[in-house]
């Protein structure tokens, strides 16, 4: 028999799943592990545990389970979070933690510098993307002005996907998707890395090379394939961040087509027929040559799911508290009683950009309660997904469809809330594994054992979830108060910095 395998590396736990030619999940696995704030506003992963770590244990797992042959595994994808920033040895050995996509703001004040240096115009026209806590440049010059010793010892700076591709196959790559998150390194017009900008930042050879995402990176090599239990030789794909490997496992490969990923972050994938760019949202080459995708991400958003888990509502069962707190939110009413969450826990990501943005509950009054204080931050959630599909609309990408994923989709509560505040309707898929199935069937399509237009074979429609127009005022006046709650906190918030 054929199978793909699948695998991704996620901001709380990675997945993987063994897929056949059908698109039949065979087998699928999970693993957790933690994110690491060693201080406010920092994030960071441990790779060698983390990213390779989970990748080895998810690969055995999935063979032994499956009872294939390693032979019978025809290709392998991966994906992960990202845009980050993992500097390595010449051996690919991590020299540090790896710093994390943009919920890691550490390097506020070197997007600063770098605007005020190059300029931000000349900034957005080269590289497509204004510079943002998504930017990975700035991140490699934070590095070089506060840990040189390691700055000076990178022979590469890699990604969670390049890392564990590097791992597999011995080659230092990257794909273009990604690629085009390192501004201000990256020209969007060339498709290239440049050094022209900001060549203070690093010498153009510490970057790996570039390539389309499933394109072929090399086969496992007999190390790898020891420590995985993977046949040597095994073709591995270049691979991509996990937001675009969730798009592709639900079918969004179409211009107007968009995913809704409904994970630690609210994260938005449009494709779109030309290179429309916004410095509100990002841009990036699509997967494939000659489209494109424009792109948003909330900061925080799963992650506030468990962080409330975590810290106000300890008393429940962990195996089922999600299960519970939605319980409790759907006994609360629409506009949770007069609550208004902003979700800012991690600053900000699009449309505001703003790395001091700070979370809050607005409203509180002797008698909310748990149940009220969690419909608001899902709620909260939902108001900051209206703001990033009003900034699409205000560019002129609204999206025709789309298609929502990933493990919030469970939360009928937060999925609901999210259509009612939004006024979209959404779409869920039969397979919401995500990722890790994208993973699967961009490995199956790099070695021509599929066409791109056959993912609506491997994963078709499950249910449309449509907005309830009887709530839209009240929403519609929540969500004025939420736009004006930042804006007038803005400086506010940004005084509570450390």
């Amino acid at each position: 028999m054929k199978a793909y395998l699948g695998i991704d590396i996620g901001t709380y736990e990675s997945k993987g799943a063994l897929v056949d030619s059908d698109g039949q999940v065979l087998v699928s696995a999970s693993r957790p592990h933690k994110m690491l704030v060693p201080q406010a506003g920092w994030a960071e992963h441990r790779a060698e545990e983390d990213w390779w770590g989970d990748f080895v244990a998810i690969s055995r797992e999935l063979i032994a389970r499956s009872g294939i042959a390693a032979g019978d595994i025809c290709a392998v994808g991966c994906s992960g979070i990202g845009p980050c920033v993992l500097p390595v040895d010449e051996a690919g050995a991590p020299l540090c933690n790896a710093i994390l996509y943009g919920v890691d703001t550490r390097a506020a004040l070197e997007i600063e510098d770098l605007n005020d240096a190059v300029g931000k115009e000349a900034i957005f026209v080269r590289c497509g993307n204004a510079l943002t806590s998504q930017s990975t440049g700035p991140k490699i010059l934070w590095l070089k002005r506060h840990r040189p010793d390691i700055y000076a010892r990178a022979h590469k700076f890699l990604n969670s996907t390049s890392f564990l591709t590097h791992r597999l196959t011995g080659r230092f790559v990257v794909d273009h998707y990604t690629a085009a998150n390192a501004s201000p390194l990256y020209d969007a017009t060339a498709l290239a890395w440049t050094a022209d900008l900001a060549p203070e930042i690093a010498p153009l050879d510490r970057m790996p090379e570039l390539a389309w995402s499933a394109e072929i990176a090399g086969g496992v090599t007999s190390r790898a394939a020891a420590e995985t239990g993977l046949a040597a030789g095994t073709p591995v794909i270049v691979g991509t961040i996990d937001a675009a490997a969730e798009a592709v496992s639900v079918g969004v490969i179409a211009p107007g087509q968009m995913m809704l990923m409904y994970g630690s972050t609210i994260f938005t994938v449009l494709i779109a027929a030309s290179p429309a760019r916004d410095p509100r949202l990002w841009w990036a080459p699509w997967l494939f040559p000659g489209q494109h995708a424009s792109l948003a991400g909330l900061a925080t958003s799963g992650a506030l799911t468990h962080w409330f888990r975590d810290q106000l509502a300890p008393d429940l069962n962990p195996a089922d508290a999600m299960a519970a707190l939605a319980a409790e939110a759907a006994g609360s009413p629409p506009g949770a009683r007069g609550l208004v969450f902003l979700p800012y826990f991690s600053g900000e990501r699009t449309p505001i950009h703003d790395p001091h943005a700070k979370g809050m509950w607005f409203g509180l009054n002797l008698t909310h309660r748990r149940a009220d204080l969690y419909r608001a931050l899902l709620e909260g959630i939902g108001f900051g997904t209206r703001h990033v599909l009003e900034t699409y609309r205000d560019a002129g990408l609204s999206p025709a469809l789309i298609h929502a994923v990933g493990g919030g989709v469970r939360n009928k509560v937060w999925l609901q809330a999210a259509s009612d505040i939004t006024g979209q309707a959404q779409t869920t898929m039969k397979s919401n594994l995500g990722a890790s199935y994208g993973d699967a069937f961009l490995a199956a399509l790099a070695i021509g054992d599929v066409d791109v237009t056959e993912i609506a074979q491997w994963n078709g429609a499950d249910a449309r979830v449509t907005p309830n127009a009887e709530l839209r005022p009240v929403y519609d006046r929540q969500y004025a108060i939420f736009r004006e709650l930042y804006d007038r906190n803005r400086d506010l918030m940004a005084q509570l910095d450390p």
